[in-house]
């Protein structure tokens, strides 16, 4: 198997398929698959638990019945088999902050239409100041922590989001560019500048090689 090069941008290691591979989401096919298909929920920090908290009043008339149980029940968040901290789920898999875009006269206890994150909404529409977790703005890229303060940064593949990959190719759009905002939030704008000179450079050398 090819090895994929690694850059190093400030304290951050970034798999070079970021700057290479393209993407870009598309909830017409995939329906907002990622809220609802897995066996965990996302990663969160302390800090965004305590943002979580203060976004529920604002989501709260959003989530079904079935996950304000949970969350009075157990919390915003639980622990994971692998000791991280991750949302609360329904069913062994539904994010607690999803909810369904109903197509007009849909019956509503059934779950079509799209999946939506009730967080986002809520921020959106200005009534919180909390977007989402960072792991799920960031998507498909996923963090890991090394020691020394060092973090990486991969592509992670997954078949619900084949579409966007399809889309991102026909529109031409590098993970790292769709992903702007979220990088920017994470790592500061400086940072995210630096990221693009550094994939101008690395794309000069691939284009030649």
């Amino acid at each position: 198997m090819k090895q994929i090069p690694i850059l190093e941008v400030g304290d951050v290691l970034i798999s070079t398929a970021i700057l290479t591979e393209k993407f870009c989401c598309d909830l017409s096919a995939c329906g907002g698959a990622c809220c609802i298909e897995g066996d965990a929920g996302a990663p969160v920090t302390s800090d965004e638990i305590d943002e979580i908290e203060k976004s529920l009043d604002a989501v709260w008339p959003l989530m079904s019945a079935t996950a304000q149980a949970i969350v009075e029940q157990q919390g915003v968040t639980y622990t994971d088999p692998e000791g991280e901290l991750v949302t609360s789920i329904v069913n062994g898999k539904d994010c607690v902050f999803t909810y369904y875009n109903y197509p007009p006269n849909a019956i509503r206890e059934l779950p079509s239409g799209c999946c939506l994150c009730a967080l986002e909404k809520a921020c959106r529409k200005g009534q919180t100041n909390f977007m989402k977790p960072i792991s799920c703005a960031l998507y498909p890229i996923r963090e890991k922590h090394f020691g020394g303060g060092l973090i990486g940064l991969n592509l992670h593949h997954w078949s619900v989001c084949e579409a966007a990959y399809e889309k991102g190719r026909m529109l031409n759009i590098p993970v790292y560019r769709f992903l702007r905002e979220p990088l920017i939030r994470r790592f500061g704008a400086d940072w995210y500048a630096d990221l693009e000179r550094a994939a101008k450079a690395f794309e000069h050398e691939y284009s030649n090689t």
